[in-house]
C-alpha cells in the first residue's frame, strides 16, 4: 500500500470510530491518535479566544473550534481548538484545505501536552499553517510559532516567542488577550 492509501485507511477507521463511539480522533505520522473530549475550562478558553478574534478579524474572515483540517499528501489530519479560515471555506462537508487557515489555537489538555508542544509543532508548519499559538493553562503560558521555513530538512516554525497569562500577543494585525484566561485549579499540571 501507498502512504496515501495507509492514510485513506486511517480515515475510514477514524470516521467508523467517530459514528459509533463519538471518539474524537486525529492522523498523524501513520497513526490514529484518539482524544478525550476537551474539559469545560478547555472550551471556555477556546471560546474567549474566538470571541476576541471574531471581534477583530475583517468581513470574509472568522474564527472556528473543533474542525477538521486535512492535508491527504501528507498523511495528516487534524482537529485545531481554534482556526481563522475564510468563512466560505466552511460551506462544505470535507475537511477544510490547511492552505486556507491563516491561524491555529490549541489550548493544552493536561492528559497529553506532548501533542501540542511537540507533534503539532511538527504537523501544522508542514501543513502550511502560517502561525500557530499554544495557550497552556497548566502553567499560563504560551507560545506563538510562525515563520515557516526549513529546520533539519523539514518544515518548521523559525519564530518562537514566549508569553505568559495577562500579555497581549500579536498575531498579525490581531490581538489575543490573555488576561483573565483560567487556569487548571486543581494542582495537576
Amino acid at each position: 500500500m501507498t502512504d496515501v492509501e495507509d492514510y485513506r485507511q486511517l480515515k475510514r477507521l477514524r470516521d467508523r470510530l467517530h459514528e459509533d463511539l463519538a471518539r474524537w480522533s486525529e492522523i498523524s505520522g501513520g497513526r490514529l491518535l484518539t482524544m478525550m473530549a476537551p474539559n469545560p475550562m478547555h472550551g471556555y478558553t477556546a471560546k474567549r479566544i474566538v470571541r476576541q478574534l471574531d471581534a477583530q478579524l475583517p468581513p470574509g474572515l472568522e474564527a472556528f473550534e473543533n474542525t477538521d483540517t486535512e492535508e491527504e499528501a501528507l498523511g495528516k489530519l487534524r482537529m485545531p481548538d481554534v482556526f481563522v479560515v475564510p468563512s466560505e471555506s466552511m460551506l462544505q462537508t470535507d475537511a477544510i484545505d490547511p492552505h486556507e487557515v491563516s491561524l491555529v489555537v490549541e489550548v493544552v489538555s493536561r492528559s497529553n501536552p506532548d501533542n501540542d508542544y511537540i507533534e503539532k509543532s511538527i504537523d501544522y508548519p508542514a501543513m502550511g499553517i502560517p502561525h500557530y499559538l499554544i495557550v497552556d493553562p497548566r502553567n499560563g503560558t504560551c507560545l506563538h510559532q510562525f515563520e515557516i521555513g526549513t529546520e533539519n530538512g523539514r518544515p518548521a516554525y523559525l519564530g518562537r516567542i514566549p508569553y505568559k497569562y495577562g500579555d497581549t500577543i500579536p498575531v498579525g494585525d490581531l490581538q489575543i488577550d490573555t488576561t483573565g484566561l483560567p487556569l487548571y485549579d486543581d494542582g495537576r499540571q
